[in-house]
């Protein structure tokens, strides 16, 4: 997985547990595309402090998802739903019972909701 995803999924599952610096130029970062020079401008502070408090916080959210593992077992699950609603697709085609069919449609509805 590319890294700026990667720590723009962390900081959605992790970013209330950083500093509030922490989390907006992270934010801004990630996933506003803006430039150290741009937030450190609307900031008033430095570059190097911009840079300073993204990687201080780029390194609390690694250490938070190499101890909970949340964002390991999400993609973990979606990868097992996305499994099954495929399954159930060959099920549906390859069967024609209308009820079966039915039973089948309202489950992936169900399932896509997880997703």
């Amino acid at each position: 997985m590319d890294k700026k995803v990667e720590i723009s999924i962390l900081c959605q599952l992790y970013g209330k547990l950083l500093t509030n610096k922490q989390f907006l130029f992270i934010d801004d970062y990630y996933n506003n595309d803006l430039s150290l020079s741009e937030i450190a401008e609307n900031n008033n502070i430095t570059r190097q402090a911009v840079r300073d408090n993204i990687k201080k916080g780029e390194k609390k959210l690694f250490e938070y998802e190499e101890k909970l593992e949340f964002m390991k077992r999400t993609l973990k699950q979606e990868k097992k739903i996305e499994k099954v609603l495929s399954e159930l697709t060959k099920i549906q085609t390859d069967y024609s019972d209308k009820q079966i069919s039915n039973v089948l449609e309202n489950i992936k509805k169900q399932l896509n909701c997880l997703v």
